[in-house]
């Protein structure tokens, strides 16, 4: 027995493929073969059988599911959690109390940035102050980081970082704070 969201299917098997992209451009000596190797998201395949007292509307719930693009969480002999159906399919005739379904997954992936702060809320109410609390925002540089990358992370024109921060484009010492907002 399986569950994908709040629909039980009566698993018969399940088989998963696990893929990798990688670069077909010869890749530079010295440089790691990792950086050109890119994870596609898993693929799970379910065929079983949805039987019992409402097996229409248990298929009616998927395909909507599925139309919809929402993510569900399947758990029967692999767990697979952030799933969306891609494909939903069934054998209507054999069977007096439900039919055959063959269920085919797809994982996605959430990304978590390093870039976004979570809001917090304050517990209880906020005191006025007289003093005036800086809001400049500073990143400490890291390796191979240059103006263009706080550009796009930040959303600061390239003038104003140079304006704030006194190194040329090109050379900016790693470890160094530089303001970017």
């Amino acid at each position: 027995m399986a569950k994908l969201g709040k629909i039980k299917i009566v698993n018969e098997k399940e088989s998963d493929n696990p893929e990798v992209e990688v670069t077909s451009y010869p890749v530079e000596k010295g440089i790691p073969i990792t950086d050109h190797v890119q994870r596609k998201p898993e693929i799970t395949s379910i065929s079983g059988f949805l039987l019992g007292k409402n097996p229409n509307k248990d298929f009616a719930y998927l395909k909507k599911q599925m139309y919809l693009g929402k993510l569900l969480n399947y758990t029967g002999r692999k767990v697979a959690k952030n799933v969306v159906i891609t494909n939903l399919s069934r054998d209507i005739g054999e069977y007096k109390n439900g039919f055959t379904i063959s269920v085919e997954l797809q994982e996605i992936r959430i990304a978590k940035s390093p870039f976004v702060k979570k809001k917090v809320k304050a517990a209880g109410k906020k005191k006025k102050s007289n003093t005036k609390k800086s809001k400049a925002v500073y990143h400490k540089v890291k390796k191979g980081e240059t103006y263009s990358h706080m550009r796009m992370w930040y959303g600061t024109s390239l003038s104003q970082l140079r304006k704030w921060n006194k190194y040329p484009d090109r050379r900016i010492p790693i470890g160094v704070k530089l303001r970017v907002k």
